[in-house]
């Protein structure tokens, strides 16, 4: 006979994982509701009337957009930057042995477990002892320091993962090396670089800390959002907030369904 607590134990798991996504979106949730609010006052912290103002003019508090334009410009060279030399190290790692190959391993996941404070600190002192002025290059510079272990790991998973005889199996049938990896290779591989790339864009973004030390007079959107809350939260942050969060659930929905459509075309 079926219990309340029999009905629990098999579904528990379930149950837990229904809370935790509850737990993770609710955040974005608050965001997008008060996306719709018309505050009183300069915080939109507390919900006073329904209005779509914001969304007809997201650009209507002064230089939001501006910084909005420079972090994704940011966000953008980075992720290019990161995911062409993070797929050819972790090819490198996987594929080839070499001296030192152990500690370089070590070191390109060194950004991943260190700080992000210490590594924003150590960047301020390298760029002011060379003399470099801060702005928009050293920003950028940080941004694919860090990307660039997170592009690794994500690539070099892939890669490790890879049946070494299907390349095999295009050399014996006299493809060269650029037209293997181009075939062959390339495509194996394309979903673990594009999970590296869409993590290196969200994480440059979204930045912050290591932002705040090495920018200078330069304000990305996160640094926008920061002093905003200082002096009070304009309703289009919500609002850019909102719209991030819809682009980056449309891309990973429409990653799932062509992968899925790739596996329903493969032969059985």
């Amino acid at each position: 006979m079926r219990t309340p607590l029999t009905w629990l134990r098999r579904n528990l798991v379930v149950i837990a994982g229904l809370a935790t996504l509850a737990y993770m979106i609710l955040p974005n949730v608050v965001v997008t509701v008060f996306s719709f609010n018309n505050p009183s006052g300069r915080f939109n912290y507390a919900w006073q009337e329904f209005s779509l103002d914001a969304w007809k003019d997201p650009c209507g508090v002064a230089d939001m957009c501006g910084s909005l334009g420079l972090s994704l410009q940011i966000a953008l060279w980075s992720t290019l930057a990161a995911t062409a030399l993070g797929t050819a190290i972790a090819f490198a790692l996987v594929r080839y042995r070499f001296r030192a190959r152990g500690a370089v391993n070590s070191l390109i996941f060194l950004p991943m477990a260190m700080p992000e404070i210490v590594m924003a600190a150590s960047l301020l002192a390298l760029f002011l002892n060379m003399g470099i002025q801060l702005g928009f290059w050293t920003i950028l510079i940080a941004h694919i320091m860090f990307c660039l272990s997170f592009v690794v790991a994500a690539v070099k998973a892939r890669v490790l993962s890879m049946d070494p005889r299907l390349e095999e199996a295009a050399r014996d049938l006299y493809a060269g090396p650029v037209q293997t990896f181009l075939r062959v290779t390339l495509p194996i591989a394309a979903p673990g670089i594009a999970a590296g790339a869409l993590l290196s864009f969200a994480l440059s973004f979204d930045d912050f800390i290591i932002t705040n030390f090495n920018s200078g007079n330069t304000v990305t959107f996160p640094m926008f959002v920061w002093g905003s809350a200082q002096r009070g939260t304009p309703v289009q942050i919500n609002v850019i907030g909102t719209a991030m969060f819809v682009i980056a659930v449309l891309v990973v929905l429409a990653g799932q369904t062509v992968g899925k459509r790739r596996k329903k075309a493969q032969p059985k």
